[in-house]
């Protein structure tokens, strides 16, 4: 009988000799030495003797000498050797295993036990062998492939390594899956009862914990079911499983890729062996974790927590019975372990519970489980840490798709879901909007949530519940009455609608609510009969359960709205996500929200316009073509001037893209033209505006149908549609130039007649007219051959229209003497008109004259261009142009013919109002008038619309000539201050923008009238400034000078469109080159600090201005700023601003060592409680960040502002009271004085009338002599101690504080003191002649 195989502690191990009887290495090989055919040969010669010898012939010394041999030497043989080598050592293991079981058959056959014995020791010696043999094969393989890998990664990729020449991964997990069979056979008859070898298991275990650690391993499967295998069998069929646990747990805590294979080894352990002791260890070491434990290691908390996740996910059953040692965590501050309790939480009730078998009472507990686990998840979406709260919602969103939230819980849970809309974590609000679009997903109350149709139904079948009811109901049908309160949330949906479920198959087609809906406005008002009384009440319910639904989900509304301006891509895109679906469950309000989404697509993030193009394409263009034609219209119709832009914008880039079919253009010109029936004149006009938008992508769409354009667009459904012709003409102007020169050919006398009956006659109303000119005058300026001139007949025509040519000069020296006597025979709207179209043809005739430059350059361009291709076509130009070009070059004539398309452009702009003689041209002879009329104040306040239309004129007139704009900018800045017409005042500051951008000279001494416009007492005006001047700084046209704290005012403005506008403009400004609100805020605090502003104001403003400063540096420079400026202040409540604005830093480490250093800069402003508050709260900011020493300098510094502010109190104070009590002293001698004057002119009657003396003045005058004299001696002892005050009368209160001796205050002390003697000498020289005028007059009376 060989020796026994004992698993040494390491492979050289078997080498030593031991003193017990134990199977080692006697005569170990050196392979090293051996050459290549000897080593061959050697190896050759042991699979020889493996495969044709017993099984057992590896106990014999020489083949476990030359088999361990090989083994040591393992990483030194070559492929062929290896393979040799491991597969006659696996294949002698494989067929080993059967004989185990054959073996305990022979031996229940035997009488004799010891041949058995003896077998039964060769077989437990031969398993040890090969598995120890081949398990260190593994680990030697595994070891090489490493060092291999490594060292191909640091050698240069350009040398190219040699390939395996045999693929060991196949061979890895045959091995390992053997070793796995041997553990799971009945081994008892081999070890006895008492089991395998310690040092048996825990070599496997160890090792395969350690194959473990290896991910390329873990990536096969074969290799990784085995170690699975492996693991569940050591802990639970050989009960290592306290080493199991930690090791299991060192991994967790170390590797993140080995948690999902852990858990499919201690699931795979639970399914096979029935026994889940491993899990439930692993469950207890966790739950006795100390939570703090989690917070320092957060990356084991993270992997322990998908751990958790994971087991619940394969053992739900399991985990519900050991939560109560999970729940504990919850209390914990790791995050991350709260975010896993919660996912556990969702896998247990999305599975534990599904199983109703059992008892009615373990049924009634489970449930009671379920319902206490979804309470805590409603609890936890309040939950401090943002992840979590964002992780609960998702687990929520989970339960609804799966079905597992009962009607009890859903309408709590659409309210929490609701309320974390305002979350203000962007992942929280994430989480919550993609809840509640899976609650309506998989909302159990029907496809449609209107409240009305929800009420108007409930409403009757309560009356139907009130008549199928008793008139006493029993006590045992109130208990039989259903519940749906929050407290049934343990039922599940499918159970507690079951009645309803029931009526719906019976009587009603999918929901009950359509088809309810559709009866209640049957004539005789009867509802279906669901059944009986029971299933009317569950009906009731459920319907009052969807009401409730719906008006939650009704709610959200308006926070959607306000999410759809979020700064947040994904607040934005699943906004508009749940609104979709909010529409299509008709969910009120949500159609008139989605409208506003429309603006969004001028959103830089590409994510939020492909959302809102998506949604548009969906809700509006996805239908039949009239539908979609039909859509748009409606859109057009309903949007304002900003929705109609970005409905112009999105529509051009559908076309472009092929999105809007040639079926829905076709649909919208039948519309237009009235071929669909029941079309009106409003949806005409709305088509074609759709068309136009069309239009600007693609110019063909008008092509088609001119003649249409013209008859409709100006004929008899203009008078019904006022808007159609303004329509039509913008039609026009986006024709393209073969359109246009088609419409001139065949059409165009008509067209111009039509255009010009528009601006001059009066068959349009007053409101439509002026956007219909205006368009129209753009018409003719965009398509017709020669529009100077006839514009100049317009202009005449509606002279004309206003007065006789022989009236025009009267009527300019009236309006110039000021008397407004002749505007009687002159019609206003008449007057107004005519500017209106005077200003405008100027304004077009500048855009016409700049249009025609870029011709002509473009033109020049173009001939460039065309010289240059040729001459690079051919190598070489012709001669004679190559001479005339080198001749300009020389003359510079090619600079000079720029130069002269300048100069005449510039000429024909001054030709327009002032004219380039003395003889005025048409519109020049205007400017005088206009100018003379603005400036009659008298004749501007009695027509208030005549003000309107002669100022625009007047700004237009201005932008167009720098002359006529110097001469009349001081008239505008006073109407624009004074005008009593906030349209006026509006159109005048829009104007100064213009200005300021063409001639931003001339407006530049003007810049703090401009920005005085954000204080005007109309919203308008002041949103019209705030948008100019944002326009201007933005654009670099106007720089940012010493007024922008009045730009700051606006972000506390009362009108909340302003100041959202003001935030914008800041939020912009801070993102233009190194952020100019940094070096603004200094001088923005200055002034804000002597404005008068309420506290809550300066302070909103200050913190956002703060906010956007970003980096550190600029931090860092405004702590040392706002410090120095403590020094030039005197005032208290600038002190309070400035330390205000200290506090809503940043601070980093540099910026508090900053602090410190410029203490003698703040020292003096410490004495007042609100500035050292703003300074704790500095100091508890950098105690949070700051490093040990750091925060030891902290500390001191906190210790020194202490005690300079009890200081500086306790200074106030003494000099208060100090105060106080010689303002008492002056005030008694004052009276003794005063006292001693009025007896002296009494004694002076007593000597000519007689003396007669009052006892009670005898007695008054003694009291006031003691008080004096008290007095008197107060002021000694404080001339001594100065100091020291005592306390008085209650009206005269005093307070005690502390001697504090400071040289200066002692010297001002002895000098008060030296004058308190003098006067209390005075005092009581006037007291001792009062004493003997006294006794004098006592011994007279005696």
């Amino acid at each position: 009988m060989a020796p026994s195989f004992d698993f040494p502690q390491s492979l050289r191990a078997l080498e030593e000799d031991g003193e017990d009887n134990r199977l080692y290495a006697r005569n170990p090989i050196d392979i090293a030495s051996l050459r290549p055919s000897q080593l061959e040969e050697f190896v050759k010669g042991i699979s020889f003797d493996l495969s044709d010898k017993e099984l057992f012939c590896i106990e014999e010394q020489d083949v476990f000498d030359r088999v361990y041999s090989l083994v040591r030497g393992y990483n030194g043989l070559p492929a062929t050797c290896k393979v040799n080598l491991v597969e006659s050592l696996r294949s002698n293991l494989s067929v080993l295993l059967p004989n185990v079981d054959s073996l305990s058959r022979a031996s229940q056959g035997q009488d004799d036990a010891t041949p058995v014995l003896d077998r039964v020791a060769s077989h437990r010696n031969a398993l040890k062998i090969y598995t120890y043999f081949l398990f260190t094969v593994v680990l030697n393989e595994e070891v090489n492939i490493t060092s291999t890998n490594n060292m191909k990664v640091t050698a240069s990729t350009r040398k190219k390594h040699p390939k395996n020449s045999w693929n060991w991964e196949p061979q890895r997990g045959r091995i390992l899956n053997l070793i796995a069979n041997s553990l799971e056979i009945k081994l008892a008859l081999l070890f006895g009862p008492t089991g395998l070898e310690e040092n048996y298991i825990s070599f496997i275990a160890k090792n395969a914990f350690a194959l473990f650690e290896n991910a390329t391993v873990l990536k096969d499967s074969d290799t990784k079911d085995a170690l699975c295998r492996i693991i569940g069998a050591c802990a639970t069929k050989y009960q290592y499983m306290a080493q199991s646990c930690a090791s299991i747990m060192h991994l967790v805590h170390k590797y993140d890729f080995v948690v999902t294979h852990i858990a499919d080894a201690v699931a795979g352990a639970e399914k096979k062996y029935a026994d889940g002791s491993l899990a439930n260890s692993l469950v207890r070491d966790i739950g006795r974790t100390n939570p703090k434990d989690y917070i320092k290691d957060t990356v084991g908390a993270e992997n322990v927590g998908r751990l958790l996740v994971e087991l619940s996910d394969r053992l739900p059953k399991l985990m519900s019975v050991n939560i109560g040692l999970l729940v504990p965590h919850f209390g914990g501050e790791s995050y991350k372990i709260r975010n896993a309790l919660v996912g556990v939480l969702g896998k247990l009730v999305a599975k534990a519970f599904k199983d109703v078998e059992g008892e009615v009472n373990s049924k009634s507990v489970r449930l009671r489980t379920k319902q206490a686990m979804l309470e805590i998840l409603l609890e936890r979406c309040r939950d401090v840490s943002a992840y979590t709260r964002s992780r609960v919602l998702q687990i929520w969103a989970e339960l609804c798709e799966e079905h597992c939230v009962s009607i009890g819980l859903w309408n709590e849970l659409a309210e929490v879901a609701a309320g974390r809309l305002e979350d203000k974590s962007a992942m929280v609000r994430k989480s919550a909007l993609n809840l509640l679009i899976m609650m309506l997903q998989h909302n159990p109350f029907g496809p449609q949530l209107r409240i009305a149709s929800f009420e108007a139904t409930l409403q009757q079948y309560k009356k139907k519940l009130k008549e199928l009811e008793p008139d006493t109901p029993s006590e045992s049908d109130m208990n039989r009455l259903p519940s749906f309160s929050n407290t049934s949330g343990n039922t599940e949906v499918d159970d507690v609608t079951a009645g309803l479920t029931k009526v719906q198959q019976d009587s009603l087609p999918d929901s009950c609510l359509p088809q309810m809906e559709e009866d209640l406005v049957q004539k005789d008002g009867c509802v279906p009969d669901v059944g009986n009384l029971e299933q009317t009440r569950a009906l009731v319910a459920s319907l009052e359960a969807g009401l409730r639904f719906s008006k939650c989900i009704s709610t959200t509304i308006p926070t959607l709205a306000q999410l759809m301006a979020s700064s947040s891509a994904t607040d934005v895109e699943n906004t508009i996500n749940l609104l979709m679906r909010c529409r299509q469950f008709q969910i009120d309000a949500s159609e008139a929200c989605l409208h506003k989404m429309l603006p969004l697509v001028f959103s830089q993030d590409k994510s939020i316009y492909e959302a809102v193009e998506n949604a548009f394409i969906t809700i509006y263009i996805k239908k039949n073509p009239v539908e979609a034609a039909k859509n748009l219209i409606n859109l057009a119709i309903e949007s304002n001037i900003g929705d109609l832009a970005a409905l112009e914008f999105i529509v051009g880039a559908l076309v472009s893209k092929g999105n809007i079919s040639n079926a829905a253009i076709s649909a919208l010109w039948d519309f237009f033209c009235f071929n669909i029936s029941g079309t009106t004149a409003i949806q005409s006009c709305g088509a074609l505006s759709i068309l136009c938008m069309a239009a600007k992508s693609s110019s063909a769409v008008l092509s088609s149908h001119l003649q249409d354009i013209i008859d409709i667009g100006f004929g008899r459904w203009a008078k019904i549609e006022p808007l159609l012709a303004r329509t039509a003409c913008v039609a026009l102007q986006r024709l393209s130039e073969d359109d246009r020169k088609k419409l001139l050919s065949s059409n165009g006398s008509r067209a111009f007649g039509i255009l010009e009956s528009l601006i001059t006659g009066f068959w349009l109303p007053e409101n439509i007219w002026y956007a219909a000119a205006d368009k129209a005058i753009a018409a003719i300026y965009t398509i017709h051959p020669t529009p100077e001139t006839f514009a100049a007949n317009l202009v005449k025509k509606s002279l004309r229209s206003v007065f006789d040519c022989s009236g025009g000069e009267e009527l300019h020296n009236e309006i110039g003497s000021g008397s407004a006597g002749i505007l009687t025979t002159v019609q206003v709207e008449r007057l107004g008109r005519y500017l209106f179209v005077v200003s405008h043809v100027a304004m077009n005739q500048l855009l016409y004259i700049e249009s025609c430059l870029r011709k002509v350059q473009k033109q020049k361009v173009g001939k460039e261009k065309m010289n240059y291709d040729f001459q690079h076509a051919n190598g070489a130009m012709p001669a004679d142009t190559s001479k005339e070009i080198g001749i300009n070059a020389e003359l510079g004539l090619t600079a000079s013919e720029d130069a002269i398309l300048d100069t005449l452009s510039d000429k024909a702009e001054k030709e327009i109002v002032c004219g380039g003689s003395t003889e005025k041209n048409l519109i020049g002879h205007c400017a005088p008038f206009l100018s003379k009329l603005c400036r009659n104040f008298s004749l501007m306040q009695k027509y208030p619309e005549l003000q309107v239309s002669a100022m625009l004129a007047l700004c237009r007139f201005m932008i167009i000539d720098a002359c006529f704009c110097d001469t009349n900018l001081q008239l505008l800045f006073t109407v624009v201050e004074s005008a009593p017409s906030e349209i006026v005042r509006s159109n005048c500051t829009i104007c100064l923008g213009d200005l300021a951008v063409r001639f931003p000279n001339l407006l530049e001494p003007w810049t703090e009238n401009m920005y005085s416009r954000l204080q005007d007492p109309s919203v308008s005006v002041r949103k019209n400034a705030v948008l100019v001047l944002s326009h201007l700084i933005l654009n670099d046209m106007m720089k940012v000078k010493g007024y922008i704290n009045e730009m700051a005012i606006r972000l506390e403005d009362e009108d909340e469109r302003i100041s959202n506008l003001a935030k914008l403009f800041f939020n912009e400004l801070s993102k233009k080159g190194s952020n100019p609100i940094y070096n603004l805020l200094p001088d923005i605090l200055g002034k804000l600090s002597n404005q008068n502003l309420k506290r809550e104001s300066f302070c909103n403003i200050m913190q956002f201005l703060i906010g956007s400063i970003k980096k550190d540096k600029q931090m860092e420079s405004l702590v040392e700023k706002l410090c120095n400026r403590f020094s030039g202040v005197t005032d208290i409540r600038q002190w309070e601003y400035i330390s205000y604005c200290l506090s809503q830093l940043a601070f980093t480490e540099k910026g508090m060592k900053k602090l410190m250093e410029s203490f003698k800069t703040y020292e003096h402003v410490l004495s007042e409680d609100s500035v050292m508050d703003h300074f704790k709260s500095i100091i508890n900011k950098g105690k949070k960040f700051a490093k040990p020493e750091l925060k030891l300098c902290i500390e001191e510094f906190e210790d020194k502002l202490n005690k300079f502010h009890l200081e500086k109190k306790e200074q106030e104070v003494t000099a208060r009271n100090a105060q106080i009590h010689q303002q008492k002293i002056d005030s008694m001698e004052d009276f003794v004085v005063t006292r001693n004057a009025g007896e002296a002119n009494m004694e002076s009657d007593n000597d000519e009338d007689g003396e007669v003396i009052d006892p009670c003045t005898e007695g008054m005058i003694k009291s006031v002599n003691e008080t004096s004299k008290s007095r008197c001696v107060e002021s000694e002892e404080h001339s001594v101690a100065s100091s020291e005050l005592t306390e008085s009368e209650p009206d005269d209160t005093e307070i005690q504080s502390p001697n504090v001796i400071l040289r200066g205050a002692s010297k001002a002390g002895s000098e008060k003191s030296n004058m308190k003697d003098k006067k209390s000498h005075v005092s009581a020289s006037s007291r001792r002649n009062i004493r003997s005028k006294q006794r004098m007059s006592q011994s007279g009376s005696d």
